[in-house]
C-alpha cells in the first residue's frame, strides 16, 4: 500500500534515461524496464523531488487540471508498479536517504 505520508526513493541500481518528455527505468538487478509516457514521467519526477508523496501530488494537483481523488488514484497505481518492479522504494520522511559513492 501507498503511504502518502512517505517519500519515494531510487534505488541505486535503477538507470533513468529520459527522452522527448518520456523516460525509461531499468531495474539493473533483475534487467527489467519500464516505459513512461510524458504524464507518467512528470509523476516520477514529482514523486522523487518531493519531500513526501502527499506534497509530490499536491504539485501534481496545481499543474494539471483533474480531479485531486482521480489524480491520486492513478498516482498511487504508477508508484505501485514501480514499487513492484524494484524501480521505487517507498520510505517514511525520517529516514535518511543513502548517498551515492
Amino acid at each position: 500500500m501507498i503511504t502518502f505520508s512517505h517519500r519515494v526513493v531510487v534505488p541505486s541500481y535503477v538507470l533513468v534515461r529520459h527522452l522527448d518528455g518520456e523516460a525509461v527505468l531499468l531495474n539493473l538487478e533483475t534487467e527489467k524496464y519500464f516505459g513512461l509516457d510524458q504524464m507518467g514521467t512528470r509523476m516520477w519526477e514529482a514523486a522523487i523531488g518531493a519531500p513526501s508523496i502527499e506534497a509530490a501530488h499536491g504539485k501534481l494537483t496545481e499543474e494539471f487540471e483533474v480531479e485531486p481523488d482521480v489524480l491520486r488514484g492513478h498516482f498511487a497505481d504508477l508508484l505501485r508498479q514501480l514499487v513492484q518492479n524494484g524501480l521505487l522504494q517507498v520510505v517514511p520522511t525520517d529516514v535518511a536517504s543513502v548517498p551515492e559513492i
